[in-house]
């Protein structure tokens, strides 16, 4: 799948889970399941309910996302 095939979208973290799972709230009122993504688990920036933060999103399968961003 190229880059520009990924749908970009932000939300707001509920809830976390083990393994670097969260359930996230989209800003058009749906709800994904999210895990962090590469570059972050290396540099382990953590992600806290409340957070606010960018999922990309596969066309094909719009309940699991990629938590790419987290917002400061």
């Amino acid at each position: 799948m190229a880059d520009d095939d990924k749908v970009e979208m932000q939300g707001e973290v509920i809830e976390a889970f083990r393994g670097g799972m969260y359930r996230i709230a989209l800003d058009n009122d749906h709800e994904t399941l999210g895990y962090v993504s590469g570059k972050m688990r290396r540099y382990r920036i953590r992600i806290n309910p409340g957070d606010r933060v960018t999922v990309e999103l596969s066309p094909y399968d719009l309940t699991r996302g990629r938590i790419t961003f987290r917002q400061r």
